[in-house]
């Protein structure tokens, strides 16, 4: 599949055997961004409702959490490297190959739709569309709960990605300008265009949770 989200899955399948040492905050450069790690899963995990459809699965760390809370789980993810990990972590886990972008919908339709450190992956003129096709998928009165790294204001991201350099942080800094950090009003129009009534609640400097409901 030849999708925006798909952009940066070579990054992910190199970084797939390390991954669970960065989010456990052992990598100082990314240790800021993965600040409340586990209480970022929980509070995404607690906003879910009924059967959930998650987007970037990664290692399968939210999808524990989801399940520890019994939801049935189908994860969406694009690296191989990243499903054959959570599947040996979780087995029953139901997972497919897919991307915000481009997704089998055999599951439809699902009461949550949730995400972490991944929505970023998708370009800014296509978060819409992304949102729109995940609304497809959901139950009458659906949700979303997105946990990302998001921005106040470009001021505010450009101020952290000056920052980052100060210390010596290239590679995060090189991210932040490379891939599609939002700021919040992009993330809150995408929803609000699509029928969902969002709230934003900060986790670390760099993510924030966006919970939506459907506005019936």
């Amino acid at each position: 599949m030849n999708t925006m989200s798909r952009e940066f899955l070579d990054i992910f399948e190199n970084w797939a055997r390390d991954y669970d040492e960065s989010v456990a905050g052992l990598d100082p450069e990314y240790a800021a961004v993965f600040e409340n790690y586990d209480l970022i899963l929980n509070e995404v995990a607690r906003h879910a409702k009924g059967k959930v459809m998650e987007f970037g699965v990664g290692t399968g760390n939210l999808s524990g959490k989801l399940r520890e809370n019994g939801h049935q789980v189908i994860g969406v993810e694009p690296s191989g490297p990243m499903r054959d990990i959570a599947k040996d972590k979780f087995p029953q886990l139901e997972l497919v190959d897919g991307d915000f972008l481009n997704f089998p919908k055999d599951h439809a339709p699902v009461d949550t739709v949730v995400s972490t450190y991944a929505f970023h992956h998708v370009k800014d003129e296509d978060k819409e569309k992304a949102i729109r096709k995940a609304k497809e998928v959901l139950s009458e009165n659906g949700k979303i709960v997105i946990g990302d790294t998001m921005f106040e204001s470009v001021k505010v991201k450009e101020e952290t990605i000056r920052q980052a350099e100060q210390k010596g942080y290239l590679n995060l800094a090189e991210d932040l300008r490379r891939e599609y950090y939002p700021t919040l009003n992009v993330i809150a129009s995408a929803l609000e265009k699509n029928d969902f009534d969002v709230t934003f609640k900060q986790m670390n400097h760099f993510v924030w949770i966006a919970i939506a409901n459907l506005n019936k």
